[in-house]
């Protein structure tokens, strides 16, 4: 695949979908710090908005999955109350908003936001609050997305629930966190309710473990999107033009699995070195079901616009690439069938048809 050079303006202005976005990844550093001063947390490391920014950013390029979590001890300090949850989701919108992000899936896990007296209840209804009032009057439709922590034990209670809340804005239950030692499986209970629920599960797998995450989440827990899964690489052998695909990759190929690829994000935790260095271009040259995700907004410094402007340096991208991308998001996101049609036929594709007639008619 390749197009011409696309303009940063031009891939601002380009619909785009997401489906692997931490809303407490996202905060706003200014936020951070006022959040902080309101609600009398006082463990960051600087109140510098400018400074904070960079340390948050500087800890994310640690080239270590447990150390780029550590970070997150101090957005999640600063959400222990509902009108911070709420302001946080209602930025986090306002911005994927500005960002030409037509459709998002935002994810969260409650349990780390009730050390100051919420329930999980209120902590998913003040994110709701937050995000609708966030996306009104813009093209942003916003779901939540609700995680369990893989190294804890209440992922029962985390599904039941996201499964509570399906029909209020929550579409997908998730399990996030330390994935080395804390194996899908272990929340099997949870994800088999999931399934009995007829409800939909995206799991974090194949990021910091490889092919035995995947497993598990694809054939015993049911996972319908892999959260990054980019270490499906690991069962791909051959040299370019002639890869071979094991069993387990071929599967998650045929079986149109979903990959929720952050490329950014892989090469803050040591994945690859470079974007370049991304397994992406050869997935999606062997055409697997890749999205393309921003996961951590404020860790990686990054946005929809900045993932894409960099596949485009690096790979030669350009609208048809991103068309493609942004297609296979909508088809694999978790909300109904007709809502997905919906957005593909009335936003994304007249929108890319005139994107692309301006573009190469400059």
């Amino acid at each position: 695949m390749s197009s011409p050079s696309t303009p940063l303006d031009v891939i601002r202005h380009a619909p785009k979908a997401l489906l692997h976005d931490h809303l407490d990844g996202g905060l706003r550093p200014q936020t951070v710090v006022e959040l902080a001063d309101e609600f009398g947390y006082r463990s960051l490391p600087t109140n510098d908005v400018a400074d904070l920014a960079k340390w948050f950013n500087r800890g994310a390029k640690r080239n270590d999955l447990v150390l780029y979590l550590e970070t997150f001890a101090h957005t999640v300090g600063v959400m222990q109350h509902a009108d911070a949850i709420e302001r946080v989701a209602h930025e986090c919108a306002v911005d994927l908003a500005a960002d030409g992000v037509v459709y998002a899936e935002v994810r969260f896990a409650p349990e780390l936001n009730i050390e100051q007296g919420l329930t999980l209840d209120e902590v998913v209804a003040a994110s709701i609050r937050g995000f609708t009032s966030g996306a009104a009057g813009t093209d942003l439709t916003v779901y939540v997305i609700l995680c369990a922590m893989r190294t804890a034990a209440r992922s029962l209670e985390i599904a039941e629930l996201a499964v509570r809340w399906r029909d209020q804005g929550v579409v997908g239950f998730d399990i996030a966190g330390a994935e080395a030692g804390y194996p899908p499986t272990r929340h099997l209970d949870a994800f088999q309710y999931v399934q009995r629920k007829s409800f939909h599960a995206t799991i974090h797998a194949g990021e910091a473990f490889g092919l035995p995450s995947i497993g598990e989440a694809v054939h015993f827990c049911g996972a319908e999107r892999l959260g990054h899964g980019v270490r499906i690489v690991d069962n791909i052998s051959g040299i370019a033009g002639s890869e071979h695909l094991g069993k387990l990759a071929a599967y998650v190929r045929d079986r149109r699995i979903p990959l929720e690829l952050c490329p950014t994000s892989n090469v803050g935790t040591g994945i690859c070195a470079t974007i370049a260095d991304h397994p992406i271009g050869m997935l999606a040259r062997l055409r697997f079901r890749v999205t393309v995700n921003t996961d951590n907004r404020l860790m990686s410094d990054t946005s929809m616009t900045h993932e894409l402007s960099q596949l485009a340096d690096a790979f030669g991208w350009g609208l048809t690439e991103f068309e493609w991308l942004t297609i296979n998001a909508m088809k694999s996101a978790f909300t109904h069938f007709d809502e997905r049609l919906r957005i593909i036929n009335t936003i994304i594709k007249p929108r890319y048809a005139e994107l692309r007639a301006e573009h190469l008619g400059a």
